[in-house]
C-alpha cells in the first residue's frame, strides 16, 4: 500500500509540472476545475497548487482508509492524464514551429 501512495505522489508532481509547463507555453487546460482554481486565484501557481494540495489529501485519505483498488485506478489515470499531457505539450511545441 505504501508504494501505491508513493507512486500517487510521484504523478501528482508530474500532473503539476506539466500543467506549469501548459502555462508557460499557452497551452489550455483542460480540467475545468484546474481552469477555474487557476483563473480565480490571486496567483495562477497557487490556485494550481490548492488543486494539487487536495489531490494529495485524497490520496492520503484513500492510503488511510485502505482503499487500494481505488488507489490503483487513481494512479492509472493520473499516468495517462500526464502522457495526454505530454503529448499536447508536444504537439504545441511542434504547432509552434520549435521542433
Amino acid at each position: 500500500m505504501n508504494q501505491l501512495l508513493l507512486q500517487y505522489s510521484y504523478l501528482q508532481v508530474l500532473d503539476f509540472l506539466t500543467t506549469v509547463a501548459f502555462m508557460i507555453n499557452g497551452v489550455r487546460e483542460g480540467n475545468p476545475l484546474v481552469r477555474l482554481a487557476v483563473h480565480y486565484a490571486p496567483h495562477p501557481l497557487g490556485g494550481l497548487i490548492a488543486i494539487k494540495l487536495a489531490a494529495v489529501a485524497l490520496g492520503l485519505f484513500c492510503w488511510v482508509r485502505g482503499r487500494e483498488r481505488l488507489l490503483s485506478r487513481m494512479n492509472l489515470l493520473f499516468a495517462v492524464l500526464v502522457a495526454w499531457n505530454l503529448a499536447a505539450l508536444i504537439i504545441a511545441t511542434a504547432q509552434r514551429g520549435a521542433l
